[in-house]
């Protein structure tokens, strides 16, 4: 169960999420709990979360260790810090930012190589969905930005499906929807890294997630767990997520 607090919140207000939450999954061993705040709320969230279960992770990466990258973090930079986790290619960074597949790739890679354990989105836009193209997107998206990963390094991420629709929008994939997705995102691991790897993959669904939908998601074999933007800013909420 991940939260995704984009662009929200202060160190000061990062140290009174945690004051909140860590008491409401103190007992929570059922899954691994992450959650990416801004940059420059790493070291207030590694230091409020430390010696509780909740790892802490970045929303972003830049590929290159170091350099005249103005505005840029790199891998190496977010574990001093003392994260673990790093988002890639969520679909803001696609629609703002001029992510691509390729660029998720590269970032995946330098994730993986400073040690950190990435958390790689994919997902169709609306007018994508409509024409009945979400198979042809999130196989074209897998194959551009993760399948040229190794086994090895394949074993070392986390797949979102985050449907662009539903982010942030109000708006759900159904469960079926969204089973149905990860379906499609299953066998893709299965043909490319074989049964082994497609039975171990987690995959996550991003979208609108709320404590009074998170049942239902969670009750469909094939979501894994859940990456929560909005309500995951509200530690009551997130914490209900967290013990769906």
């Amino acid at each position: 169960m991940a939260g995704n607090w984009k662009m929200y919140k202060t160190p000061a207000e990062t140290k009174a999420f945690f004051d909140a939450f860590l008491p409401l999954v103190a007992e929570s061993k059922h899954c691994d709990i992450a959650i990416c705040p801004p940059f420059v709320n790493i070291p207030a969230a590694v230091e409020a979360a430390r010696g509780s279960r909740v790892g802490i992770g970045a929303q972003n990466l830049y590929w290159k260790n170091e350099g005249a990258f103005t505005g840029e973090i790199s891998g190496p930079m977010i574990l001093s810090a003392g994260a673990e986790w790093v988002i890639i290619g969520h679909s803001e960074r696609r629609q703002f930012f001029g992510e691509t597949d390729a660029t998720v790739l590269e970032r995946t890679k330098a994730a993986l190589a400073a040690g950190l354990k990435p958390i790689v989105c994919v997902g169709e836009r609306l007018e994508e969905r409509e024409a009945g193209q979400t198979d042809a997107v999130l196989t074209a998206q897998f194959q551009g930005g993760i399948a040229a990963l190794s086994a090895g390094d394949f074993g070392r991420i986390v797949i979102a499906y985050e449907p662009v629709w539903a982010i942030g929008t109000g708006k759900v994939a159904t469960p079926e929807m969204a089973a149905d997705a990860h379906r499609t995102l299953r066998a893709l691991v299965i043909a490319n890294y074989g049964a082994e790897a497609g039975a171990a993959a987690r995959i996550l669904y991003g979208g609108s997630v709320k404590p009074d939908n998170v049942k239902g998601l969670m009750a469909q074999p094939e979501i894994d767990g859940a990456l929560v933007g909005g309500a995951s800013l509200k530690a009551s909420d997130f914490a209900s997520i967290v013990n769906f």
